[in-house]
């Protein structure tokens, strides 16, 4: 030892000497510009590996690796121990300075591989010696944890792999460190490394990776949210893609995989806040995840162990997920014909031939699938009713294999399907109503007993059965099944004290004075009854609750009856089973108590011990109390659910509030555009009042004829707007006649095809109803017309009377003189749109007479294409009934012809087919052929 610490404080000294002698040199390679570049290569090089020696040396002094190696076996034991010690004190002497840790963290940085990987296997090493100490350090030093993230990303292997060693000492049991590591993107580095490496297929720098995650994720709910927001769940799916050959795996691919599949866990573990959990599995769910594993789960030749962690995995991933539990509910095995993996997986558990951790797995599956699973619980029990069962018996249940393993002569299957029985009915007070329908057959010509009754009697005949196993382990599991049934539920509790034998039973077990391995057993009986006191109903005259306590008082005594209570709850294996959800128990004969019922029996505890201490007052006083609860209860969920109708009503009355608040603002917004409206007409009226004012004035000294001239102007303007609608209509009407044409144009062509009889009827009838829609709107433009002629001949009247009354007019007036040369320019355009309009006028007649000729000439061939159709019509059904007389006559000639060969036949004369004859007449079309092609 001494010459270590020898070696130790040598090694140190000279590494500080070393660095010293660094800095000078360095200075004076700053200072000295002159000196040449291959010396200050060299003086480096030899620095750096001055550093590495005594970097090495130093870990060799503080690593305990290379003296465990020399450790022979013949070492006493307590060599290993002083071993660690001397490392832990050359550790705890070294860091006695925080700058040495510091120098370190700086020697780590150099990109150097002869100071960098010495310097990280040091590190590495101070770090297994004194951990909390040196990540205390490391923490308070300037961006000491990126320093060290840094190496991830170097080029060489060597360092990277080491590097990730070392960020597995640093993050041990270190919630900042690991929130740090996090956030200096560890999780995406480490993925890609993984990633590279194969995944699964991947060797021991995927494991290292692998058990980095699992430091950085374990009980860090910062961490774990943190991967989940990253998307990182999603880039998991592909390290469980197996093949359809899952034949001699390597050992490292299954530790790698049995790493994988914790990791999952970690994300959903039962002990995780519950909504990062749930977060958690929708996100499992959605990227693909939980399938992969169902998938594995079903697989074929996958090795044991990673099958019993896979069903681990996938029952933490649907534990309490609905969504996850309605998909495992519909994975079927690759049978035939193919099964639910839930009765795949059940038929496992209830076989004492499967491995004993597998039997755990399969029943830790089952629970997570039925926890705060409803609907589930009920298709498990519905199996069991008598108008689901199966009659054919093809197929096996879920429940019939839970009632098989329930009354199967193994132990460790009677307590397997027990349990899984209690979760099916867990906080369901229907489901405990409706299995009490369930009957069984025992035996032929026996009539069949009810479900509670045959659990009852077997726990009744305890040790007459011969099993394999624990006796107790039976009895306890069909104890905890019954106090699950008979809590909170007070049905279930009359039946069972139907049965005379039961309460004597209880009291009997509880009285006696056993060994124990039977006190277990006598505190779930004291249960039992204390359950079938406080939830009593008092429906049984015999067993009321008064009776019952007074039993218990004469035959057992109140004091025992508690104490024999809690036994329960002071045994080792109930401790055990309380700590967390999944049964995990070193041996079968440890499977004693499940976590479910551990939390019923600290609930029940308590005030079974209160309700036997009560006087019958008091419990008529507790059963007012109870009326008068739920009365309350009643009225609270009547108001409730007014409260919820008027909540409903007052969504709607708001939403028609909003509705009518909208068209409120509409309205007003078209009210004030409107009154602006208004505004501007008023303004634009009272503007015009004042024009017509002045006008008023300037034209007072002008005489009538004045006033006849400035109506007449008005007319002229009037007339000439209705000339403007006229020649609107009459292009209108044109348009209307260009169409007309066009179609009559495309139905010649039309009508001319004969083709077939369905394309003539088709064009027969389209040209018809052409024509009908053609002559309708001739018509209509008859009257049109007629109706342009008698205005035309209105205005040109109205004309004429004008011309009459400007010729009257007074020339003497100078002031009309003006208008008057405007009534004459106007005349003129209006006697030349009037002639204009004649002409128009006259083309529209000629147009309608040559429509009138296309519509004869159309109906003329409407006419002959119909006569066509009815000929043609004739001679179709004509050659039908042709064709059916001949297709009459080769039947009859068939007949005749078969019958003929039957009796040429008959009498031995050879006849050739058909096939044959159509054979030989094409042999010899080849012979002549040939031969003409020889010719």
């Amino acid at each position: 030892m001494c010459e270590r610490l020898e070696i130790f404080f040598f090694a140190e000294d000279f590494h500080y000497r070393a660095r010293i002698a660094q800095l000078p040199s360095e200075q004076n390679n700053q200072e000295n510009t002159v000196v040449c570049d291959e010396d200050q290569m060299e003086a480096r090089h030899s620095d750096s590996e001055i550093i590495g020696y005594a970097l090495d040396t130093l870990y060799n002094v503080i690593s305990n690796d290379l003296e465990e190696e020399e450790q022979d076996d013949s070492e006493e034991e307590n060599s290993p121990k002083q071993v660690d010690d001397l490392g832990s004190q050359f550790t705890e002497i070294f860091i006695k300075q925080q700058e040495n840790v510091t120098l370190l963290l700086t020697l780590v940085e150099e990109f150097d591989f002869h100071v960098r990987w010495p310097g990280v296997k040091l590190l590495t090493s101070l770090l297994k010696q004194q951990g909390p100490q040196v990540q205390q350090i490391i923490l308070v030093s300037p961006m000491g944890v990126s320093r060290l993230m840094d190496l991830l990303a170097d080029s060489r292997e060597v360092i990277r792999n080491d590097g990730v060693l070392l960020l597995q000492q640093l993050t041990k049991s270190n919630a900042a460190i690991q929130k740090i590591v996090a956030f200096e993107n560890a999780f995406e580095r480490l993925l890609d490394i993984i990633t590279e490496e194969g995944n699964s297929d991947g060797g021991i720098v995927v494991e290292d990776c692998l058990l980095l995650l699992q430091n950085l994720l374990k009980n860090n709910n910062s961490n774990q949210n943190f991967f989940k927001e990253g998307s990182y769940i999603q880039r998991m799916k592909p390290w469980f893609e197996v093949g359809d050959d899952n034949c001699g795996w390597s050992a490292q691919k299954v530790t790698n995989l049995h790493l994988m599949l914790q990791l999952v866990r970690v994300l959903v573990s039962p002990t995780n806040p519950p909504g990062a959990t749930s977060s958690c599995q929708k996100a499992m769910f959605h990227c693909g995840l939980l399938q992969q594993l169902c998938t594995i789960l079903m697989a074929t030749g996958v090795p044991a162990d990673i099958l019993t962690e896979t069903i681990n995995t996938v029952s933490e991933v649907i534990r309490g997920c609905q969504m996850n539990q309605d998909y495992f509910a519909s994975v079927n095995a690759p049978s035939n014909p193919p099964r639910p993996a839930i009765v795949v997986l059940l038929m496992s558990m209830v076989n004492e031939r499967q491995p004993f951790v597998l039997r755990c797995a399969v029943l830790y599956c089952f629970q997570c699938f039925l926890y705060k699973n409803q609907k589930g619980q009920g298709e498990i029990v519905s199996t069991l009713l008598p108008s689901t069962i199966d009659a054919t018996g093809n197929s096996v249940s879920a429940g019939q294999l839970l009632c098989g393993g329930l009354f199967s002569t193994d132990s460790l299957s009677n307590w397997c399907a027990a349990v899984a029985l209690a979760h099916a009915l867990q906080e369901n007070a229907t489901l405990k109503e409706q299995l009490l329908r369930v009957q069984l057959a025992t035996s032929i010509g026996n009539p069949p007993v009810s479900l509670l009754q045959q659990c009852t009697n077997i726990l009744s005949q305890g040790d007459k059965i011969d099993r394999r196993g624990s006796k107790v382990q039976t009895r306890v599991g069909l104890l905890m099944l019954l106090c699950t049934w008979l809590s909170n539920c007070s049905i279930a509790v009359t039946h069972f004290l139907h049965n005379p034998a039961n309460i004597p039973f209880l009291t009997g077990q509880i009285a006696e004075n056993l060994g124990e391995e039977e006190q277990l057993v006598q505190g779930l009986c004291a249960l039992l009854l204390g359950i079938s006191i406080y939830y009593n109903d008092n429906s049984l005259e015999n067993y009321r609750k008064e009776k019952l306590k007074q039993l218990i008082e004469k035959r057992i005594g109140r004091e025992n009856f508690i104490e024999k209570l809690g036994f329960i709850s002071k045994h080792e294996l109930y401790s055990r089973a309380a700590q967390k959800p999944q049964p995990s128990f070193s041996s079968p004969d440890h499977m004693m108590f499940d976590h479910e019922f551990t939390k019923l029996v600290k609930e029940l505890e308590g005030v079974i011990s209160k309700a036997i201490y009560k006087s019958s007052e008091e419990d008529k006083k507790e059963e007012e109390v109870k009326k008068t609860l739920e009365q309350h209860d009643n009225i609270v969920t009547h108001y409730k659910k007014v409260i919820r109708e008027q909540d409903q009503e007052l969504e709607e009355l708001k939403q028609q509030v909003n509705t009518l608040k909208s068209q409120n603002e509409q309205l007003q917004t078209t009210v004030t555009q409107q009154v602006s409206q208004i505004q501007q007409h008023k303004d634009q009226y009272n503007l015009l009042k004042v024009q017509l004012g002045k006008d008023n004035q300037h034209h007072n000294s002008h005489s009538d004829t004045v006033q006849m001239n400035g109506i007449q102007v008005e007319e002229v303007s009037k007339l000439k707007e209705e000339l403007e609608e006229w020649k609107n209509k009459h292009e209108l009407l044109q348009g209307q006649l260009r169409e007309k044409d066009s179609l009559i144009e495309k139905l010649k062509p039309l009508q001319l095809e004969t083709g077939t009889e369905q394309s003539s009827q088709t064009s027969k009838s389209s040209g018809l109803e052409h024509n009908n829609e053609l002559q309708k709107e001739l018509e209509m433009l008859r009257t049109q017309i007629q109706l342009q002629s008698a205005e035309i001949t209105k205005l040109q009247a109205e004309n004429q009377k004008l011309q009459v009354m400007n010729t009257s007019a007074d020339p003497a007036l100078g002031d009309s003189s003006a208008t008057a040369a405007k009534n004459l320019e106007l005349e003129g355009r209006l006697v030349q749109e009037v002639k204009d309009l004649k002409n128009e006028v006259k083309a529209l007649s000629e147009e309608k007479a040559s429509l009138k000729q296309h519509l004869d000439s159309s109906n003329s061939t409407v006419a002959i294409l119909q006569d066509e159709k009815s000929k043609l019509q004739q001679e179709v059904a004509e050659s039908k009934k042709e064709q059916d007389d001949l297709l009459v006559l080769l039947a009859d000639q068939d007949q005749k012809l078969s019958a003929l060969k039957n009796k040429l036949k008959d009498l031995g004369v050879p006849v050739e087919d058909e096939d044959d004859i159509e054979s030989g007449d094409q042999a010899d079309e080849d012979e002549d052929g040939d031969e003409e092609e020889q010719d």
